[in-house]
Protein backbone atom coordinates (compact mmCIF):
# COMPACT_ATOMS: atom_id res chain seq x y z
CA UNK A 1 0.00 0.00 0.00
CA UNK A 2 1.54 3.67 -0.62
CA UNK A 3 1.58 6.04 1.45
CA UNK A 4 2.75 9.66 1.57
CA UNK A 5 6.33 8.87 0.72
CA UNK A 6 4.98 7.32 -2.30
CA UNK A 7 3.09 9.70 -3.44
CA UNK A 8 5.62 12.80 -2.96
CA UNK A 9 8.23 10.25 -4.94
CA UNK A 10 5.94 10.01 -7.83
CA UNK A 11 5.33 13.66 -8.19
CA UNK A 12 8.96 14.49 -7.78
CA UNK A 13 10.24 11.93 -9.91
CA UNK A 14 7.45 12.04 -12.52
CA UNK A 15 9.26 13.92 -15.71
CA UNK A 16 11.80 11.47 -15.93
CA UNK A 17 9.78 8.24 -15.08
CA UNK A 18 6.89 9.03 -17.32
CA UNK A 19 10.43 9.34 -19.92
CA UNK A 20 12.42 6.24 -19.44
CA UNK A 21 8.54 4.57 -19.36
CA UNK A 22 7.51 5.68 -22.36
CA UNK A 23 11.60 4.27 -24.24
CA UNK A 24 10.52 0.88 -22.38
CA UNK A 25 7.28 0.51 -23.58
CA UNK A 26 8.90 1.49 -27.07
CA UNK A 27 11.66 -0.92 -27.09
CA UNK A 28 9.68 -3.41 -25.23
CA UNK A 29 6.76 -3.27 -28.17
CA UNK A 30 9.11 -3.46 -31.25
CA UNK A 31 10.55 -6.69 -30.34
CA UNK A 32 7.14 -7.78 -29.64
CA UNK A 33 4.98 -9.54 -32.11
CA UNK A 34 3.47 -12.92 -30.54
CA UNK A 35 2.83 -13.39 -27.03
CA UNK A 36 0.88 -16.70 -25.89
CA UNK A 37 -1.96 -17.05 -28.33
CA UNK A 38 -1.83 -13.69 -29.25
CA UNK A 39 -0.47 -11.70 -32.05
CA UNK A 40 0.67 -8.33 -31.40
CA UNK A 41 0.84 -5.59 -33.83
CA UNK A 42 1.52 -1.93 -33.37
CA UNK A 43 0.02 1.20 -34.48
CA UNK A 44 -0.65 4.84 -33.29
CA UNK A 45 -3.33 6.93 -32.04
CA UNK A 46 -4.63 9.94 -32.54
CA UNK A 47 -5.99 10.85 -29.50
CA UNK A 48 -5.84 7.92 -26.21
CA UNK A 49 -8.99 9.00 -24.73
CA UNK A 50 -12.11 9.07 -26.35
CA UNK A 51 -15.56 10.62 -25.73
CA UNK A 52 -18.38 8.18 -24.53
CA UNK A 53 -21.15 7.95 -25.37
CA UNK A 54 -24.32 5.40 -25.16
CA UNK A 55 -23.79 2.59 -21.77
CA UNK A 56 -20.65 4.86 -20.50
CA UNK A 57 -22.41 8.26 -21.57
CA UNK A 58 -22.06 9.30 -17.87
CA UNK A 59 -18.09 9.29 -18.47
CA UNK A 60 -16.42 11.85 -20.17
CA UNK A 61 -13.85 9.77 -21.90
CA UNK A 62 -12.82 6.56 -22.04
CA UNK A 63 -8.91 5.20 -21.96
CA UNK A 64 -7.97 1.54 -23.64
CA UNK A 65 -4.05 1.64 -24.06
CA UNK A 66 -4.89 -1.29 -26.66
CA UNK A 67 -6.97 -2.84 -28.96
CA UNK A 68 -8.14 -6.27 -28.84
CA UNK A 69 -7.90 -8.05 -25.95
CA UNK A 70 -6.54 -11.41 -25.30
CA UNK A 71 -8.38 -12.74 -22.95
CA UNK A 72 -11.11 -13.20 -25.83
CA UNK A 73 -14.28 -14.23 -23.89
CA UNK A 74 -16.92 -16.01 -26.10
CA UNK A 75 -19.40 -13.47 -24.84
CA UNK A 76 -17.52 -9.80 -25.18
CA UNK A 77 -19.37 -7.41 -26.76
CA UNK A 78 -16.24 -5.53 -27.41
CA UNK A 79 -15.29 -7.66 -30.37
CA UNK A 80 -18.52 -5.93 -32.39
CA UNK A 81 -16.16 -2.89 -32.23
CA UNK A 82 -13.33 -4.53 -33.83
CA UNK A 83 -12.37 -2.65 -37.14
CA UNK A 84 -13.11 -5.76 -40.06
CA UNK A 85 -14.96 -8.89 -40.12
CA UNK A 86 -11.55 -10.42 -40.04
CA UNK A 87 -10.71 -9.12 -36.50
CA UNK A 88 -14.59 -9.80 -35.04
CA UNK A 89 -13.92 -13.80 -36.19
CA UNK A 90 -10.27 -13.74 -34.53
CA UNK A 91 -11.24 -11.60 -31.07
CA UNK A 92 -9.18 -13.04 -28.58
CA UNK A 93 -6.33 -14.11 -30.78
CA UNK A 94 -4.87 -10.08 -31.43
CA UNK A 95 -3.84 -7.40 -29.58
CA UNK A 96 -2.57 -3.93 -30.97
CA UNK A 97 -0.77 -1.75 -28.92
CA UNK A 98 -0.80 2.14 -28.74
CA UNK A 99 2.27 3.01 -29.23
CA UNK A 100 2.48 6.19 -28.76
CA UNK A 101 -0.28 6.26 -26.11
CA UNK A 102 2.16 7.89 -23.47
CA UNK A 103 2.92 10.62 -25.91
CA UNK A 104 -0.78 12.04 -26.86
CA UNK A 105 -1.62 11.70 -22.62
CA UNK A 106 1.30 13.79 -21.95
CA UNK A 107 0.38 16.37 -24.45
CA UNK A 108 -2.55 17.03 -22.29
CA UNK A 109 -2.57 20.57 -20.34
CA UNK A 110 -1.38 19.72 -16.72
CA UNK A 111 -4.82 20.00 -14.51
CA UNK A 112 -7.19 19.51 -17.73
CA UNK A 113 -8.36 15.90 -16.82
CA UNK A 114 -8.95 16.75 -12.80
CA UNK A 115 -12.37 15.88 -12.52
CA UNK A 116 -13.03 14.35 -15.34
CA UNK A 117 -14.86 11.35 -15.28
CA UNK A 118 -12.30 8.42 -17.05
CA UNK A 119 -13.34 4.81 -17.83
CA UNK A 120 -10.57 2.41 -18.15
CA UNK A 121 -10.89 0.71 -20.24
CA UNK A 122 -14.08 0.31 -22.65
CA UNK A 123 -13.03 -2.24 -25.65
CA UNK A 124 -9.81 -4.17 -24.16
CA UNK A 125 -8.56 -4.96 -20.93
CA UNK A 126 -5.52 -3.18 -19.35
CA UNK A 127 -4.16 -5.49 -17.26
CA UNK A 128 -3.90 -8.80 -19.93
CA UNK A 129 -0.96 -10.84 -20.34
CA UNK A 130 0.52 -8.08 -22.61
CA UNK A 131 0.43 -5.31 -19.98
CA UNK A 132 3.17 -7.46 -17.80
CA UNK A 133 5.63 -7.45 -20.68
CA UNK A 134 4.78 -3.48 -21.65
CA UNK A 135 3.66 -1.42 -18.42
CA UNK A 136 1.67 0.76 -20.81
CA UNK A 137 -1.05 1.23 -18.42
CA UNK A 138 0.91 1.55 -15.76
CA UNK A 139 2.59 4.38 -17.54
CA UNK A 140 -0.38 6.26 -18.30
CA UNK A 141 -1.58 5.78 -14.80
CA UNK A 142 1.65 7.71 -13.55
CA UNK A 143 0.33 10.72 -16.19
CA UNK A 144 -2.80 10.94 -14.14
CA UNK A 145 -0.95 10.71 -10.92
CA UNK A 146 1.57 13.29 -11.43
CA UNK A 147 -0.56 15.77 -13.76
CA UNK A 148 -4.31 15.41 -13.03
CA UNK A 149 -6.94 14.59 -10.87
CA UNK A 150 -9.48 12.55 -12.29
CA UNK A 151 -12.37 10.64 -11.48
CA UNK A 152 -11.37 7.20 -12.59
CA UNK A 153 -13.15 3.43 -13.14
CA UNK A 154 -10.73 0.75 -13.34
CA UNK A 155 -12.58 -2.52 -15.69
CA UNK A 156 -10.28 -5.61 -15.40
CA UNK A 157 -10.57 -9.28 -14.79
CA UNK A 158 -6.56 -10.17 -13.86
CA UNK A 159 -5.34 -10.19 -10.57
CA UNK A 160 -2.55 -8.12 -11.86
CA UNK A 161 -4.19 -5.07 -11.24
CA UNK A 162 -3.15 -5.46 -7.63
CA UNK A 163 0.65 -4.46 -8.85
CA UNK A 164 -0.85 -0.31 -9.52
CA UNK A 165 -1.83 0.00 -5.92
CA UNK A 166 0.72 2.60 -5.22
CA UNK A 167 -0.71 4.67 -8.17
CA UNK A 168 -4.45 3.90 -6.95
CA UNK A 169 -3.72 5.76 -3.91
CA UNK A 170 -1.54 8.32 -5.10
CA UNK A 171 -4.52 9.81 -7.23
CA UNK A 172 -6.66 9.73 -4.57
CA UNK A 173 -4.16 11.35 -2.48
CA UNK A 174 -3.89 14.50 -4.85
CA UNK A 175 -7.63 14.87 -4.71
CA UNK A 176 -8.81 12.74 -7.84
CA UNK A 177 -11.32 9.36 -6.77
CA UNK A 178 -10.72 5.62 -8.13
CA UNK A 179 -12.55 2.58 -8.34
CA UNK A 180 -11.46 -0.57 -9.39
CA UNK A 181 -13.87 -3.15 -10.83
CA UNK A 182 -13.28 -6.81 -10.90
CA UNK A 183 -15.11 -8.94 -12.98
CA UNK A 184 -16.58 -12.15 -11.92
CA UNK A 185 -18.61 -14.65 -13.55
CA UNK A 186 -19.16 -17.88 -12.12
CA UNK A 187 -18.67 -20.03 -9.39
CA UNK A 188 -18.11 -23.00 -11.64
CA UNK A 189 -14.06 -23.29 -12.77
CA UNK A 190 -15.58 -25.90 -15.23
CA UNK A 191 -17.74 -22.89 -16.75
CA UNK A 192 -15.24 -20.27 -16.52
CA UNK A 193 -13.07 -22.44 -18.58
CA UNK A 194 -15.76 -23.19 -21.22
CA UNK A 195 -16.56 -19.56 -21.47
CA UNK A 196 -13.50 -17.86 -20.89
CA UNK A 197 -10.77 -20.36 -21.61
CA UNK A 198 -7.59 -17.68 -21.38
CA UNK A 199 -8.97 -15.76 -18.01
CA UNK A 200 -7.30 -15.93 -15.03
CA UNK A 201 -9.33 -17.96 -12.11
CA UNK A 202 -11.91 -16.45 -9.99
CA UNK A 203 -10.68 -17.67 -7.00
CA UNK A 204 -7.61 -15.40 -8.13
CA UNK A 205 -10.05 -12.63 -8.84
CA UNK A 206 -11.52 -12.65 -5.67
CA UNK A 207 -7.97 -12.58 -3.95
CA UNK A 208 -7.41 -9.41 -6.11
CA UNK A 209 -10.34 -7.67 -4.81
CA UNK A 210 -9.84 -8.84 -0.91
CA UNK A 211 -6.40 -6.95 -1.45
CA UNK A 212 -7.69 -3.64 -2.91
CA UNK A 213 -10.17 -3.44 -0.48
CA UNK A 214 -7.66 -4.18 2.47
CA UNK A 215 -5.09 -1.46 0.75
CA UNK A 216 -7.87 1.19 0.73
CA UNK A 217 -9.10 0.86 -2.78
CA UNK A 218 -12.31 1.40 -3.30
CA UNK A 219 -13.48 -1.80 -5.26
CA UNK A 220 -16.29 -3.08 -6.87
CA UNK A 221 -17.27 -6.95 -8.36
CA UNK A 222 -18.91 -7.05 -11.31
CA UNK A 223 -21.20 -10.15 -12.17
CA UNK A 224 -21.23 -8.95 -15.38
CA UNK A 225 -22.29 -11.28 -16.76
CA UNK A 226 -23.65 -14.15 -15.03
CA UNK A 227 -22.79 -17.30 -16.15
CA UNK A 228 -24.00 -20.43 -14.82
CA UNK A 229 -23.88 -20.67 -10.81
CA UNK A 230 -23.11 -24.14 -9.01
CA UNK A 231 -24.28 -22.97 -5.66
CA UNK A 232 -25.51 -19.06 -5.72
CA UNK A 233 -25.32 -19.16 -1.53
CA UNK A 234 -21.28 -20.33 -1.49
CA UNK A 235 -20.73 -17.31 -4.35
CA UNK A 236 -22.73 -14.86 -1.55
CA UNK A 237 -20.13 -16.25 0.52
CA UNK A 238 -17.09 -15.91 -1.50
CA UNK A 239 -18.02 -12.00 -2.34
CA UNK A 240 -18.35 -11.26 0.85
CA UNK A 241 -15.07 -12.64 2.30
CA UNK A 242 -13.77 -9.98 0.23
CA UNK A 243 -14.92 -7.40 2.18
CA UNK A 244 -15.78 -5.61 -0.67
CA UNK A 245 -19.66 -4.00 -0.37
CA UNK A 246 -20.34 -3.12 -3.71
CA UNK A 247 -21.67 -5.28 -6.43
CA UNK A 248 -23.22 -5.24 -9.75
CA UNK A 249 -25.29 -8.01 -11.26
CA UNK A 250 -26.52 -8.50 -15.42
CA UNK A 251 -27.41 -11.04 -17.72
CA UNK A 252 -26.62 -11.51 -21.59
CA UNK A 253 -27.14 -8.78 -24.12
CA UNK A 254 -29.31 -10.15 -26.41
CA UNK A 255 -30.39 -6.14 -28.05
CA UNK A 256 -28.59 -5.60 -31.75
CA UNK A 257 -28.11 -3.08 -33.96
CA UNK A 258 -25.77 -1.23 -35.91
CA UNK A 259 -24.36 0.76 -33.00
CA UNK A 260 -25.89 -1.50 -30.02
CA UNK A 261 -23.43 -4.60 -29.20
CA UNK A 262 -25.00 -7.90 -28.02
CA UNK A 263 -23.74 -11.49 -26.64
CA UNK A 264 -21.46 -13.18 -29.43
CA UNK A 265 -23.33 -16.26 -31.36
CA UNK A 266 -20.18 -18.68 -30.16
CA UNK A 267 -21.43 -18.03 -26.16
CA UNK A 268 -25.01 -18.42 -27.09
CA UNK A 269 -24.30 -21.79 -28.76
CA UNK A 270 -22.04 -22.83 -25.31
CA UNK A 271 -24.43 -21.46 -23.01
CA UNK A 272 -27.78 -23.57 -24.94
CA UNK A 273 -25.42 -26.69 -24.96
CA UNK A 274 -24.54 -26.36 -20.95
CA UNK A 275 -28.33 -25.70 -20.47
CA UNK A 276 -28.97 -28.97 -22.32
CA UNK A 277 -31.67 -27.17 -24.86
CA UNK A 278 -32.01 -26.37 -28.10
CA UNK A 279 -30.54 -22.71 -29.48
CA UNK A 280 -33.96 -21.34 -29.92
CA UNK A 281 -34.82 -22.28 -26.43
CA UNK A 282 -32.17 -21.04 -24.49
CA UNK A 283 -32.65 -17.23 -23.72
CA UNK A 284 -36.09 -18.57 -21.69
CA UNK A 285 -33.48 -21.09 -19.79
CA UNK A 286 -31.10 -18.97 -19.18
CA UNK A 287 -33.37 -16.02 -18.22
CA UNK A 288 -34.74 -18.56 -15.59
CA UNK A 289 -31.42 -19.12 -14.27
CA UNK A 290 -30.40 -15.46 -13.69
CA UNK A 291 -32.82 -14.51 -12.15
CA UNK A 292 -32.87 -17.30 -9.47
CA UNK A 293 -29.63 -16.25 -9.04
CA UNK A 294 -30.16 -12.40 -8.80
CA UNK A 295 -33.01 -13.64 -6.35
CA UNK A 296 -30.62 -15.51 -4.12
CA UNK A 297 -27.88 -12.50 -4.19
CA UNK A 298 -30.30 -10.22 -3.52
CA UNK A 299 -31.48 -11.91 0.20
CA UNK A 300 -28.08 -12.71 0.46
CA UNK A 301 -26.14 -9.37 -0.18
CA UNK A 302 -28.17 -6.84 1.82
CA UNK A 303 -27.68 -3.50 3.40
CA UNK A 304 -25.34 -1.88 3.88
CA UNK A 305 -23.49 -4.49 0.90
CA UNK A 306 -25.01 -2.86 -2.20
CA UNK A 307 -26.24 -4.59 -5.49
CA UNK A 308 -26.89 -3.03 -8.42
CA UNK A 309 -28.08 -4.29 -11.70
CA UNK A 310 -26.83 -3.24 -15.29
CA UNK A 311 -25.88 0.21 -16.15
CA UNK A 312 -26.34 2.04 -12.70
CA UNK A 313 -23.56 -0.29 -10.84
CA UNK A 314 -21.36 1.50 -13.66
CA UNK A 315 -21.92 4.53 -12.82
CA UNK A 316 -18.98 6.92 -11.58
CA UNK A 317 -18.24 6.99 -7.91
CA UNK A 318 -19.27 10.57 -6.40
Amino acid sequence: MAGPADSCSISAHGRSELSAASHSILAAAGSLSKLGHAAISHGQTRDVLTRTSGFLKAFDFSLNPYSGCSFGCTYCYAAFFARTPEERASWGYWVRVKDNAVATLTRRRVGSLDGKRIYLSSVTDPYQPVERKLGLTRALLTILCTRHAPILVVQTRSPDVVRDIDLFNALSAKGGKVRVNITITTDDEDIRRTFEPYCPANSRRLEAAAALCAAGVESCITLTPILLIADANRLADQLLGTGVTHFVIQDFQFSSGRFVASTREEAQRLMASKLGCALEDFRQEYKAHYLAIRECLHARLCPPVRLTEGKLGFAPPK
